[in-house]
């Protein structure tokens, strides 16, 4: 029996998506206490994490965080926020989807089969985890992690992106317009400026691991990842 882990501070709602979910065969659990959220995960070591944002002490954003930190389970975000940044800013922190509320239990439930498909359905169940490594530094995209030598941090998924085509074109330059498409596909149009800075977060990220001077910006063409280290 999969194991569903609810992180809702209603216990109205909680206690609903518990019984919902228990009918379709899950076994779920509220977890009790905001201040050991990871406590109770590493107990009940679930499948799949329903989350909401406004938590006591830490919010949803914070506990996400930490999660990806250690496991690639599916964390899906139930919030009665409804902005679009909030959304961004849930998937950005290693969240798969965002549901809103008020929500109909029927989407609750597809949502949830869809990434426990996703995440262990037949057809995934002989793929190994995808690392990314040249000289010694290591790219785990589903983690969202970043590692080289004994040091390890955790991504955003567009700086994990960037760095994925940065290790998947080297030597090569990694085109301006390509990672555009790549990380902003659904925009119409991208002011010039938003690249650069995520490109300033990714060398602060390499900076982190204890990397220097490790992106390379060619003019007029891209970005190219230097491994000489």
């Amino acid at each position: 029996m999969q194991k569903i882990l609810i992180i809702e501070d209603d216990s109205k709602i909680a206690e609903h998506l518990q019984s919902y979910v228990g009918k379709y065969g899950y076994d779920a659990t509220i977890v009790e206490s905001f201040g050991d959220v990871m406590d109770e995960f590493h107990k009940q070591k679930p499948d799949l994490v329903l989350l909401d944002i406004n938590l006591p002490s830490f919010d949803g954003y914070y506990w996400c965080r930490q999660i990806r930190k250690e496991s690639i389970c599916p964390i899906i975000f139930i919030s009665a926020r409804v902005g679009e940044m909030d959304q961004v800013m849930a998937l950005e922190n290693g969240g798969d989807d965002f549901i809103t509320k008020p929500f109909h239990p029927e989407i609750v439930m597809a949502k949830i089969r869809s990434q426990l498909r996703r995440a262990y359905g037949e057809y995934v169940s002989q793929v190994q985890e995808r690392i990314l490594e040249i000289e010694g530094l290591k790219l785990f995209p589903e983690r969202l992690r970043l590692s080289f030598r004994n040091k390890t941090i955790l991504l955003s998924k567009k700086e994990t992106d960037i760095i994925e085509s940065l290790l998947e074109r080297y030597p090569r330059v990694a085109g301006r317009e390509d990672l555009l498409e790549k990380l902003w596909d659904e925009q119409v149009y991208v002011d010039e400026n938003t690249l650069n800075v995520n490109m300033a977060r990714v060398r602060k990220k390499f900076e982190e691991v204890g990397l220097s001077e490790s992106v390379e910006t060619v003019r007029g063409a891209g970005y190219r990842l230097i491994v000489s280290w």
